[in-house]
């Protein structure tokens, strides 16, 4: 089956007073219709910009997109504005990481998710708000129909991230890309959320990119992962591959700093000791380098590749073999 996104190389760097931050440096992977692939790493890891890079959204300036980001066969990052327009909403939609800043607080929820639907399906304005009422219920708000006219300072943090779920929903795209859906939400409104999207994914092919810093949910949700680190992607590979043999050491530093039930009863939580480079002054070597316990001489001077270690499962480390 032909992939649905095909992302390509592709580098956003901000050219800043302090240099030229690169945010993402060359990543390439595929997603296909259904599928559900995570994209890890730590804040600063390049996931974010890396989403609004596939949108059309990175400014220009200070931001420079280069590489090649295929929806469908389309090339996006050359697509005229009016024709991303009619995609983004339609065809590919996006739940954004921050729900306090991504409504417009003058405009009632209704009209915002109404606006949405009237444009891209053509739906009058009754029964779009019927869709509407339909899609706060679907994503758990009670009272669908009287919150409509109600404005986002009326809901709290995880109320309006629901309502950015059902807008990105309301005209059933074919690609989801979901930054961080669940941050606002309290524990058992966050498995909701999640079983929606993997429901939605399961009925109709709807393809799911799962941004998250949370391995628990990679784990349950995602069946392919890239781990991202410094604009990179650090490995790659099936969830279970990832989970039962992790070749970078930047995934085993993961893996090994989350609770475990099936751990012993009191054994401690191993941290990535050190920080994150700053993306502004990366040196020659390997980014990881300065916080790795199983760094070699090798890897101060050059950039490891991302090279196959497993049919399926690629990681870019000199050392991935023995680990």
């Amino acid at each position: 089956m032909p992939a649905l996104l095909e992302i390509e190389d592709l580098s956003v760097h901000f050219h800043t007073l302090e240099g030229v931050v690169k945010a993402v440096d060359g990543i390439s992977y595929t997603v296909h219709q259904g599928e559900r692939v995570a994209v890890v790493g730590e804040s600063g890891s390049g996931k974010s910009v890396s989403a609004l890079a596939v949108m059309g959204l990175v400014p220009a300036p200070p931001g420079v997109v280069r590489g090649s980001v295929r929806f469908a066969g389309e090339e996006l990052t050359t697509m005229d504005v009016n024709a991303l327009r009619r995609l983004r909403g339609r065809h590919v939609a996006m739940v954004f990481q921050e729900p306090m800043t991504s409504l417009n607080p003058v405009l009632s929820i209704g009209t915002q998710i109404t606006e949405t639907i009237e444009l891209h399906l053509g739906l009058s304005a009754k029964a779009a708000r019927a869709r509407a009422v339909e899609l706060l219920s679907l994503v758990g708000i009670s009272e669908p129909a009287r919150r409509l006219d109600q404005y986002p300072h009326h809901f709290s943090g995880g109320m309006r991230q629901r309502v950015m779920i059902a807008m990105a929903l309301s005209c059933e795209p074919r690609l989801l890309i979901a930054d961080e859906p669940t941050t606002a939400l309290d524990v058992t409104i966050q498995a909701q959320i999640l079983e929606l999207m993997k429901d939605l994914s399961a009925r109709f092919g709807v393809a799911l990119v799962l941004i998250t810093h949370n391995l628990g949910v990679v784990a349950r949700y995602a069946q392919r992962v890239n781990v991202m680190y410094a604009g990179r992607i650090a490995e790659s590979g099936t969830t279970r591959e990832i989970f039962a043999r992790p070749r970078h050491p930047y995934t085993v530093g993961l893996l090994a700093s989350v609770p475990r039930i099936d751990r012993p009863k009191g054994e401690r939580l191993v941290p990535i000791d050190g920080q994150p480079p700053d993306l502004a002054r990366l040196g020659p070597g390997c980014a990881y380098r300065p916080r790795c316990r199983w760094a070699v001489a090798e890897c101060a001077v050059a950039r490891p590749p991302l090279a196959a270690v497993f049919e399926g499962h690629e990681a870019a480390c000199f050392r991935s073999a023995a680990l």
